[in-house]
């Protein structure tokens, strides 16, 4: 997996003042990327303009073949994206929203299943998500990110609210899938990303209207 960014602008507001993220050139490597800063740094704004979910100034390339906007329905299929903070319709289950997102990303037979179990998610597979804990509503929202056939998973903050074992299981998991189907992950986090136990390909800083490599 490759990802190139150009001339990409990001802003909320179309009145004066400076935008939100400002990115003239960045390429990314396969491989598992940090992305660190403040809260309001720009972080989840980066991480959701890369998963097609928010408008920007700019051009987004995956795999040198698959452009954001020129080649939306082929790019939202090869790249994934996990809410930091998921919230769902209260009257829908994990079953509802997982068969949803499997048929509209491809799932492979028995992808859902291993995935359940991965994330401790029989107790509550069939119960309504107006009934979850935040770590319920996290667990959700990465086994919908990890359906499909992914090339890029962007995980934003995936340790908040998830239970030590749950996440041991899960990282071992994306360590097989970078291992065994080459699918890169991008990752926020506020606690100590060494928890994952991942081999950081890049580590970057976002901040001041930026993204730059940490050395």
């Amino acid at each position: 997996m490759t990802l190139t960014v150009s001339n990409f602008v990001k802003s909320y507001h179309t009145d004066a003042g400076p935008p939100v993220l400002t990115v003239p050139s960045l390429a990314f490597a396969p491989g598992f990327h940090y992305f660190r800063g403040g809260n309001g740094s720009g972080k989840t704004t980066f991480l959701r303009c890369v998963a097609g979910l928010l408008p920007f100034s700019g051009t987004i390339v995956l795999d040198n073949a698959y452009e954001i906007n020129r080649d939306p329905v082929a790019y939202r299929m090869r790249v994934n994206y996990a809410e930091a903070e998921p919230l769902y319709p209260d009257f829908l289950t994990p079953r509802d929203l997982a068969s949803f997102v499997g048929r509209a990303k491809q799932s492979p037979v028995g992808q859902t299943d291993e995935l359940i179990d991965v994330l401790s998610m029989r107790d509550f597979w069939t119960k309504p998500t107006g009934q979850f804990s935040s770590g319920m509503l996290k667990k959700t929202s990465l086994l919908l990110a990890l359906l499909g056939t992914p090339r890029l998973v962007l995980l934003d903050e995936p340790l908040t609210t998830l239970d030590v074992e749950t996440a041991q299981r899960l990282f071992a998991h994306v360590r097989q899938l970078r291992e065994q189907h080459d699918v890169s992950f991008w990752l926020t986090s506020h606690q100590d990303v060494s928890l994952t136990g991942l081999p950081l390909t890049g580590i970057w800083q976002v901040g001041h209207g930026g993204i730059v490599p940490v050395t």
